[in-house]
């Protein structure tokens, strides 16, 4: 008797352990998955900020709030369950799927180096927003974080598509549940941080209105460097995707063009390795910063062409 429950007890601490072991490689692959969904990542970041500009500051953050909540039900509710389908009944869509992202990632970023090229767009000030409005702000916020959200699942999934049905399902809500907490997590920051300059500006203490006015003075140029870093990001991203899924498709030119680049690189004494990652990842945003200014063109220059015609 003592024997058997011996090895009962013996059997419980395999499973414990089993059950650890797998606990710590859904962790690892979320975390995995999280970090190749990087450059949409930053950009998520450095958009939503323009949402709460015009409201007042006891609602910026109420409405960050509700933006996050339906940032993650689109990622849980709608995204997750589909791409988890076409995972399992479909998995050869999952390169074009991941491309179109790519594609997109890349004529977002081409987009926006066009439009500071051409002055074709110029910020305007923000209007107030009332009441009344803020719910149509907080819908126009979730859809456009819909297209960035379903690009971090499908990234996301890819790096997990030899896991089990189960195991997919699981990293993917920890992916979904931890990006949304960092990105509007850190929007919260962003847009308080001039509310909390202005608070220390006020205070007797010299050290305390030094850092006031340098908060209020850095916000301005926290979001201008958001947004260059979330150019470089999507060209980075978006053309390491594309130039992976041609090389999976059987075009194989783009990704040995960057695999030179990051042999050159490693070839450097000492600083190999940082020399070989930022050769690769020049060669990525190059690519995807040709594929993006195609479609630029497509979509801007040619209806300009018919129309003058």
């Amino acid at each position: 008797m003592a024997g058997g429950l011996v090895a009962l007890l013996d059997d419980i601490a395999a499973l414990v352990k089993l059950a650890a072991a797998s606990v710590d490689d859904v962790g690892a692959a979320a975390g995995r998955a999280s970090i190749k969904a990087t450059g949409v990542v930053v950009d998520d970041t450095a958009v939503t900020p323009r949402y709460v500009q015009g409201l007042s500051p006891e609602r910026e953050l109420p409405i960050i709030k509700r933006i996050a909540l339906g940032s993650l039900r689109n990622k849980i509710v709608i995204i997750l369950p589909v791409i988890l389908v076409l995972s399992q009944f479909l998995p050869w869509l999952l390169t074009p799927l991941l491309m179109l992202g790519g594609a997109y990632l890349s004529f977002e970023g081409a987009e926006r180096i066009w439009e500071a090229l051409s002055g074709a767009h110029e910020d305007e000030p923000a209007a107030a927003v009332d009441a009344s409005q803020e719910k149509a702000v907080v819908s126009g916020a979730i859809r456009t974080d819909f297209i960035l959200s379903a690009e971090i699942m499908v990234i996301a999934l890819n790096e997990v598509a030899g896991e089990a049905f189960w195991a997919r399902a699981a990293i993917l809500v920890i992916v979904a549940v931890v990006i949304t907490a960092l990105v509007y997590g850190v929007v919260g920051l962003i847009v308080k941080m001039d509310d909390v300059g202005l608070r220390l500006a006020q205070q007797e203490s010299p050290s305390a209105q030094r850092v006031g006015r340098l908060l209020v003075k850095g916000m301005p140029v926290l979001l201008e460097a958001l947004s260059t870093i979330g150019i470089v990001a999507m060209l980075w991203v978006g053309g390491h995707i594309l130039v992976v899924g041609f090389d999976e498709l059987g075009w194989h030119g783009p990704l040995g063009v960057v695999h030179a680049l990051e042999e050159a690189g490693q070839g450097v004494p000492a600083l190999g390795g940082v020399l070989g990652w930022l050769g690769g990842t020049v060669g990525s945003a190059i690519f995807g910063l040709v594929v993006g200014a195609l479609v630029v063109g497509l979509l801007h220059l040619l209806p300009r062409r018919r129309a003058a015609h």
